[in-house]
């Protein structure tokens, strides 16, 4: 597939093809990769989004926003974005990403869309960012249901420890492991007060802390 077609599908035509280029290499390929880019178009992703939700959902809580932001913004959903896109095919990957099958891996296909979004809002400023970002998010913004949004582990378990009284968790990046393109987190969570210390792991920080979260609550309720 060409970059001409992927711009299509973008229904965005780039004033500057080099910044859709780099978005689309990873680090492993090149020192001019899309590291920066994806790091601009995570916080613009996370801006329209939460822009979107504040004006659809008027009466919904902060927390609930934030609950329904997360699952439209995850790395799940980026990677579903990314396949109907077929971005896999056009990514520039070194040697190693590709004996590995990097074009397929979830986190570098999701990072590589936050990386388009970021290089089309310095190809041609914020309005166009928000057209390409409502594009491709227009379904599951028109179909997203605030009472179908479960609370994450986290949350569950701060609300349970306020109802008891009992201090908040304390979340500990244990260890780190793995090359920065494929990290593992472990990460522990202690309560102190009711003597429970559990090991969480994955693919972010914030993964880790979920895992750790969610066995917290399975010793709670045990």
């Amino acid at each position: 597939m060409s970059l001409e077609r992927l711009q299509k599908q973008l229904g965005y035509e780039f004033n500057q093809p080099a910044l859709l280029k780099q978005a689309l290499t990873h680090r492993s390929y090149a020192s001019n990769n899309n590291e920066r880019l994806e790091f601009l178009g995570d916080g613009v992703l996370n801006f329209i989004v939460a822009h979107q939700l504040y004006q659809r959902f008027q009466k919904l809580p902060e927390g609930d926003l934030s609950r329904l932001r997360a699952q439209l913004v995850k790395e799940a959903t980026l990677f579903e974005i990314s396949l109907t896109l077929k971005l896999g095919e056009l990514l520039n990957l070194g040697e190693g990403e590709l004996k590995s099958a990097g074009w397929r891996r979830p986190s570098i296909l999701s990072d590589a869309l936050e990386a388009i979004i970021g290089a089309t809002y310095l190809d041609s400023g914020f309005a166009a960012a928000e057209a390409l970002v409502c594009k491709l998010y227009e379904e599951r913004l028109e179909n997203i249901d605030p009472k179908s949004i479960d609370k994450d582990a986290k949350s569950k378990l701060q609300e349970y420890l306020q109802s008891k009284k009992i201090d908040l968790a304390d979340y500990t990046v244990i260890s780190i492991e793995g090359e920065a393109h494929a990290q593992t987190f472990k990460v522990s969570c202690s309560i102190n007060k009711l003597n429970i210390t559990t090991l969480g792991e994955g693919t972010s920080r914030r993964n880790a802390e979920q895992q750790a979260a969610e066995l917290a609550l399975e010793e709670i309720l045990l």
